[in-house]
């Protein structure tokens, strides 16, 4: 093997531009050609290849976002979608990729990897949602992000005797608001895979404020039917709490900021696993982290297979609450 081609797909998450580092400068040292793809799978499709060498990659490990670009391609999604972007992978002499993203990202590298392309994939997603990793690049500095947040909204909400509700990311994983919510000591924390009721909101609300507490904060996924949003229009109409409400949804800027040394290093790691794999001429897997080391899940398995949040978490952070 004498090329391999590096892409970042989907959302972007703190932690990319270390991945691309070490896949670009591990490479170069294994005697290789490293090739950046823009824009993700949009990036194939239109052969928008560019050469990648050590001084490509200096001073971006401290950067948020990638230094690649991403989107997200409704033509791959297609057959002859796909076979454009194998074609210009061909065509340009490359002769694997390293694929960086989330659940949708990795799902194309699979089907391109059973089209008999080498392909090996590179966790990375705040949401934490990828089955195949404890944990996927981005998440730390996520959290760290949204737990910045809480801690300042505490402040004001506890001035003016406020329940607050923030929104964090989560369309159907609630990894994230789950994990803010216990370490910013939230009072009640809605997710996508427990139903709630508003009522059960405003009983813990009322709760807390009899209780003599002057704050309440409720952590929300976005993907949760009671997210932030409904959550506001509820209790707009249905005003008759101790406490008056206010909402804040952190959307974006969730995956902002400079990665987290764990992130940093934790992309670090999974690069320079994904050239391994390919130097050893092994492929289609997903390379994350498992009970503390760097290990590869076939991709047959990460597609089949749905990752699941801990519910006792859940059940505990209820206690902590009280």
């Amino acid at each position: 093997m004498k090329k391999i081609a590096v892409l970042t797909s989907g959302g972007d998450a703190p932690g990319m531009n270390a991945a691309i580092r070490a896949v670009v400068r591990l490479g170069i040292a294994s005697g290789l050609e490293v090739i950046g793809t823009n824009n993700g799978y949009s990036g194939l499709i239109a052969g928008e290849f560019r050469p990648l060498g050590a001084r490509d990659v200096s001073g971006i490990i401290q950067s948020g976002g990638t230094i690649l670009g991403s989107s997200r391609s409704a033509e791959f999604e297609t057959e002859s979608g796909r076979q454009k972007a194998l074609d210009n992978l061909v065509k340009s002499g490359i002769e694997a990729l390293v694929v960086i993203g989330g659940n949708g990202s990795q799902t194309g590298a699979h089907l391109l990897n059973e089209m008999g392309f080498p392909v090996v994939g590179i966790a990375s997603t705040i949401d934490n949602d990828l089955y195949g990793t404890d944990q996927s690049i981005g998440v730390d500095t996520a959290l760290n992000i949204v737990l910045e947040a809480i801690d300042r909204i505490k402040v004001t909400a506890t001035s003016h005797h406020r329940a607050h509700i923030v929104e964090t990311m989560g369309r159907s994983h609630g990894y994230l608001a789950l994990t803010a919510g216990i370490c910013g000591g939230a009072e009640f924390i809605v997710i996508p895979e427990v139903e709630v009721e508003p009522k059960q909101i405003a009983q813990v609300i009322e709760e807390t404020y009899a209780r003599g507490k002057s704050h309440c904060l409720i952590v929300v996924a976005e993907g949760a039917y009671w997210n932030a949003t409904r959550l506001q229009e509820h209790f707009k109409e249905n005003a008759s709490l101790g406490f008056s409400i206010r909402t804040t949804i952190l959307g974006h800027v969730q995956r902002g900021g400079a990665p987290t040394a764990f992130d940093r290093m934790l992309g670090t790691r999974i690069g320079v696993a994904a050239v391994k794999e390919l130097v050893s001429g092994r492929a289609g897997s997903l390379l994350g982290l498992a009970c503390g080391e760097i290990a590869a899940t076939p991709y047959a398995d990460v597609v089949t297979n749905l990752k699941k949040l801990d519910l006792s978490v859940l059940d505990t952070a209820e206690k902590l609450a009280r």
